[in-house]
């Protein structure tokens, strides 16, 4: 361009021009360059001189580079209450902060099991350390595959928001007490997940995330269904959030098994060799064997899927912790307790609902709610005696 001539600093310029070559050397890192013939002699006025947000930048960038079955931000289903686009950041990206600046079941994950119930040993997983490890093997996948690591990430964060405390085992038992009192109702927690996030954070205004977040957020369960099955028949609504459901099984496989090693619950020798033969004998080499072998057989296609024998021995570990590691701690109590007793449901609500179904919802929602530490203290205070030592004490 001539000499006098300055782009400005704050705002990248793009130009549409009738004649033009792409691929421009003086100005390489414009999403859309232009190489002009005899610039010298073009004239202001036949330029065009538009400008482009950074979202719009990052926009650009994810329709020039991304494969064709990932989710684009600029095409976005949207929200459900519609909002002004934010000048830096995409959709999906502000959908990932929300659920890590304002979301307060997020940060109760730190104190809610994984596997042990409130492990006294330090480095042994919760849900919240499950939640980031989920987050990472996701990442690592989508960019291998060229998906929306923005909307992956989104997705994976908020998966497991709506957990009972207790792990699946607190999940199961939750359900069963609820069904007791209203038979057409029941819980899980992916369902509960999105409940959190549309109805019960910030005072019931909810976090208002996008539609692909959402529907992500509610197809990541399998429950123990066998992996082979669930890829062979899930539909999941993006390639997102398929990445996130087998990032999720990934995740808690590979790291239950390692905390249970670690503690010694769980013998090396007691692993089932058609595991370690496949996967590893290792931590990080099962999960590198998994996610290797997922990128390897999805690239470019517009499922996920992994080979028989990388998923058999998947499906191998998972039957194994749940014979000898999952099992199913009742809350029966505490939910019976606040059904029954007035004077506990004050705890939940001032106001005591008339109908039964209403009651058993606000239950369920408010023990949904509690990390595992809340809710032993809220046993023993209820039903414990009194010369009984607290909870801080034990």
């Amino acid at each position: 361009m001539p000499g006098h001539w300055r782009p400005r600093t704050d705002l990248v310029p793009v130009f549409r021009v009738q004649n033009y070559i792409p691929a421009s050397n003086w100005y390489p890192f414009l999403p859309i360059s232009c190489n002009f013939r005899s610039y010298h002699h073009l004239a202001f006025s036949d330029i065009i001189h538009l400008t482009m947000t950074i979202r719009e930048q990052i926009e650009q960038r994810e329709s020039d580079y991304l494969s064709r079955y990932a989710t684009l931000s600029a095409e976005s289903a949207g929200r459900v209450r519609p909002e002004p686009p934010c000048p830096v950041r995409t959709i999906f990206q502000r959908d990932r902060d929300r659920i890590i600046h304002l979301c307060q079941a997020f940060r109760r994950l730190a104190q809610k099991t994984q596997v042990f119930i409130s492990p006294r040993e330090d480095h042994l997983r919760t849900r919240l350390s499950h939640t980031l490890e989920v987050s990472q093997v996701a990442r690592t996948i989508a960019k291998a595959l060229r998906l929306n690591e923005d909307l992956t990430e989104a997705i994976a964060l908020a998966h497991d928001v709506g957990h009972t405390p207790f792990g699946h085992a607190g999940e199961a038992s939750l359900d069963e007490v609820y069904r007791s009192y209203d038979p057409q109702a029941h819980f899980a927690h992916h369902e509960h997940s999105l409940r959190v996030v549309d109805v019960l954070e910030r005072d019931g205004r909810g976090l208002n995330l996008s539609q692909e977040t959402r529907e992500g957020i509610v197809a990541h369960s399998k429950s123990m269904k066998d992996l082979q099955i669930d890829l062979e028949e899930s539909t999941p609504p993006t390639m997102e959030a398929m990445v996130v459901r087998v990032a999720d099984r990934i995740a808690y496989l590979t790291h239950d098994l390692d905390d249970c090693l670690r503690t010694g619950f769980l013998s090396a020798q007691q692993v089932p060799t058609a595991v370690t033969k496949v996967l590893g004998e290792r931590h990080s080499q099962r999960v590198g064997t998994m996610v290797r072998d997922l990128i390897e057989h999805s690239l470019d296609q517009p499922r996920i899927s992994m080979s028989s024998k990388v998923l058999e021995a998947a499906d191998a570990l998972k039957n194994f912790l749940l014979e000898y590691v999952y099992q199913s701690p009742r809350i029966h109590q505490l939910f019976d307790l606040y059904m029954e007793d007035d004077e506990a449901f004050g705890e939940i609500n001032a106001s005591v609902p008339a109908d039964l179904q209403k009651r058993a919802r606000q239950v369920c929602d408010y023990i949904a709610g509690m990390t595992d530490r809340f809710a032993r203290s809220r046993y023993l205070q209820h039903f414990l005696p009194a010369a009984f030592p607290s909870f801080e004490e034990l």
